[in-house]
């Protein structure tokens, strides 16, 4: 597909900033990575990218592309915030494992022992929903739709508390609630990937903690690993550092308002390649960064551990295609591991190798029609990555 010749011009002479990690790449000369996502970029309308490397738990490689505000020309640099989508649930597995860690939480309790409302699935009324299970994605809760994506409120903050939210969705006497909030399936049993069952388990941590998350994360991680581009709300990011946000259908490209939604534990982060880079590096580096650490070392692998078994696993599992830990799974035919986000006008990635020896953070502030070409990128930068780390 071919964009307008301006945007293809804007894109391919795209302003790149590059941060860190001088001795391994060379800002005077474009190389096969700055090709191949420039070329992409022009074919698809893709406004702005940003990407990082990570090479046995060292940061070797930013760069941004293109424009995180097209009309102003401004650069998307490693610098520039995006929201990050489903991402974020890792951010919240370990505040999950941080509670779990002082021994507020324990992952196989009745999550009913901690909420203020109960959460029953009618179908199997009798059978306890636990962390592990919301955590796994195997907790029988299900995202509505198109309920679910009628939260998103779009040029404004959203007007309902999580917690208000979460009994209105779960408790009968709630305005929310419908028996298709829940699957016809023993919690356990069945993987469905779901958004507002991890917003729940980001709330529990909430009500044992006694803090919300934003709190919470500013203190076990957005403060220690230096994160001053992350926040868990829109309100305490810069706006003029967050990207604009874009949809490309056919040839026709259109600015998304920012948004917000209730169920942020899922969703909500907003934070930069740079921040996100470290913070993946910390966690590759289980938990450890300069000479403190996040968590435990113990948390950290518990958190990473695969949690599915040939003996204990959902009926609709293969396990040579995908295990889970604790908002953490296997991706791409589970050769990769770590998470991805997408949400209107936001792809990321943040993927290791199963030995975490090469990580690659990807932020894309475009939708497109073509879902494989932000999968097409990551494989390059992927690629480009393996080819630095054996000239190491």
């Amino acid at each position: 597909m071919k964009f307008t010749a301006i945007l293809c011009l804007f894109l391919i002479t795209a302003c790149s900033i590059n941060n860190r990690a001088q001795t391994v790449n060379n800002m005077l000369e474009k190389s096969s990575i700055d090709h191949f996502i420039e070329s992409k970029m022009s074919e698809t309308g893709i406004v702005g990218v940003g990407a990082a490397i990570i090479i046995d738990k060292k940061i070797v490689w930013e760069k941004g592309y293109g424009y995180a505000d097209l009309v102003n020309k401004k650069p998307f640099t490693t610098e520039t915030v995006m929201n990050i989508g489903s991402t974020a649930k890792n951010f919240t597995g370990v505040c999950l494992m941080k509670a779990v860690e002082e021994k507020k939480l324990s992952l196989d309790t009745d999550i009913n022992n901690y909420l203020p409302f109960k959460v029953i699935n009618p179908y199997f009324p009798n059978e306890k929903i636990t962390l592990r299970n919301l955590a796994t994605h195997t907790s029988s809760l299900a995202d509505r739709s198109p309920f679910y994506g009628d939260t998103y409120n779009y040029g404004g903050k959203s007007d309902e508390e999580l917690g208000s939210f979460l009994q209105n969705y779960f408790d009968p006497e709630g305005k929310y609630y419908s028996q298709d909030n829940f699957l016809n399936n023993k919690p356990g049993t069945y993987y469905q990937y779901s958004n507002i069952p991890a917003a729940l388990a980001g709330y529990i941590v909430e009500v044992v903690m006694d803090k919300k998350l934003q709190e919470l994360g500013k203190e076990i991680i957005f403060k220690p690993l230096k994160m001053k581009n992350t926040a868990w709300s829109l309100d305490e990011i810069k706006v003029e550092n967050h990207t604009k946000l874009y949809e490309m259908k056919g040839d026709m490209l259109k600015s998304i308002p920012l948004y917000t939604f209730p169920t942020y534990p899922e969703g909500g982060i907003r934070t930069s390649v740079s921040d996100l880079a470290n913070y993946f590096t910390t966690i590759l580096n289980d938990g450890k960064y300069n000479s403190g650490e996040i968590l435990q070392k113990e948390s950290i692998q518990k958190m990473k551990e695969y949690q599915f078994t040939a003996s204990n696993r959902p009926e609709n599992v293969n396990l040579s295609k995908l295990n889970s830990g604790i908002f953490w799974s296997t991706k791409l035919g589970a050769t990769r591991i770590g998470h991805n986000g997408s949400d209107p006008g936001v792809r990321v990635f943040m993927l290791s190798n199963l030995t975490e020896e090469i990580g690659v953070v990807l932020f894309i502030n475009t939708s497109i029609d073509d879902e494989g070409v932000p999968f097409d990128i990551y494989e390059e930068l992927y690629k480009y990555a393996n080819g630095l780390r054996e000239k190491e």
